[in-house]
């Protein structure tokens, strides 16, 4: 099975209750391509919807309807982030939440190429996002994550 494969067969455990941050550039990009305001929740901070059963308004048939243009930390799951003491701190979801963990630690060269990916499309998203909205992401916690890198937000930013 490859990268794809699993995501396809996982039945979207990513994306029941998520509330993927969107930035204005990435509205703008979901704009361009249909995805209308109606599918995004302006509050605290901007993110995509929820159906009522709790999965992403944009979860259909088992998949993402804009995963070419998904938002930076869907691109970048089952890597997540926060940020502490000027340091970006990058986790990865446990195997019981992705199915995807198992296949990034027993392929190194897949895993080293998707944490440069996460990485960039997570400070793509920390750089456009105001210091408000940014607060109130870092304070949603995400449970079952193992760090895995540190880097310095002087180097990043």
């Amino acid at each position: 099975m490859d990268f794809i494969e699993i995501c396809s067969k996982c039945g979207g455990k990513c994306c029941f209750e998520a509330r993927p941050p969107i930035s204005n550039k990435r509205l703008k990009i979901l704009m361009e391509n249909g995805i209308g305001p109606e599918f995004v929740e302006f509050g605290k901070y901007k993110h995509l919807k929820l159906r009522n059963d709790g999965y992403c308004v944009l979860f259909e048939n088992g998949k993402c309807k804009i995963h070419k243009i998904k938002p930076e930390t869907c691109v970048a799951g089952p890597i997540t982030f926060d940020i502490k003491g000027g340091k970006l701190e990058l986790y990865i979801k446990k195997e019981t939440i992705c199915p995807l963990v198992k296949f990034l630690k027993e392929n190194e060269a897949v895993f080293r190429e998707h944490l440069k990916i996460a990485t960039e499309k997570i400070v793509e998203l920390i750089k456009e996002l105001d210091n408000g909205e940014l607060e109130e992401i870092l304070k949603i916690e995400e449970p079952e994550t193992e760090k895995i890198l540190e880097i310095s937000l002087k180097e990043l930013l």
